[in-house]
């Protein structure tokens, strides 16, 4: 397998003048693609501290061809590609539809740190945290 992959629907409203994603949406569609996996799947497994916060360090986005909203869902694969104490970066290939097969339109990355809101400042990583990253999201190991 090697990633983590999920299933993401471009709205009518992400289009920009020229029938494509418009690149702020498309920046949504990212963070609507990891938000389960970051924020619903590690609070089932008992770590609710990435909902108390955690923050964009960095940001990268590289298009190969537009996406067009046709109804249909993109695939969005993720891997996990550092993994550091206080950081951590994902990259995503988004495809042009739900399919492994369907294009590759989008390649992006996205540096995240955990960041404690009580005391306004970024945070480390648990053990628990790097290791359910770790087993959740293939990729780098550090």
């Amino acid at each position: 397998m090697g990633e983590y992959v999920t299933l993401v629907r471009p709205r009518w409203s992400d289009m920009d003048a020229f029938g494509h994603v418009n690149h702020a949406n498309m920046v949504t569609l990212l963070e609507e693609a990891r938000v389960p996996l970051l924020f619903a799947e590690a609070t089932d497994e008992g770590l609710s501290d990435f909902v108390n916060g955690i923050v964009v360090v960095s940001l990268s986005v590289d298009y190969r061809s537009p996406i067009v909203v046709t109804g249909s869902d993109v695939r969005v694969d993720i891997t996990l590609s550092e993994l550091k104490r206080a950081s951590f970066t994902l990259a995503y290939r988004v495809h042009s539809g739900p399919s492994e097969q369907d294009t590759v339109a989008v390649l992006a990355r996205t540096t995240l740190a955990p960041y404690d809101l009580a005391a306004a400042r970024p945070r480390r990583l648990s053990d628990a945290e790097r290791e359910f990253l770790s087993s959740r999201i293939p990729g780098a190991e550090s």
